[in-house]
């Protein structure tokens, strides 16, 4: 599988390593009333869908980036990929 990487270009998957759900990225406030139970949540409940997802995967054998990379799952095509750098800005921003 090549991952498109938006700095260095098309690079082979065996250079980096898949971190999990994108979603990863939205960490919960430890302040909140449901911290407990949101922490809980975000570190141990996944969807496992068949289709398009967002993941987290890091270049770990080359600038050691971290993508947020659209895949369909079920065959590996890849849709876009993004620094996950601007994905919490953007998601950041749009709070």
């Amino acid at each position: 599988m090549i991952i498109d990487h938006p700095i260095l270009g098309p690079r082979d998957s065996a250079e980096f390593v898949y971190k999990g759900d994108a979603m990863l990225i939205r960490r919960p406030d430890w302040q909140a009333d449901t911290a407990v139970a949101d922490f809980t949540e975000y570190g141990y409940l996944r969807d496992n869908p068949a289709g398009e997802h967002r993941e987290l995967w890091f270049h770990e054998q080359g600038d050691r980036s971290w993508l947020v990379v659209t895949r369909d799952t079920t065959t590996h095509d890849i849709t876009k990929v993004e620094l996950a750098r601007d994905v919490a800005r953007q998601e950041g921003r749009s709070k």
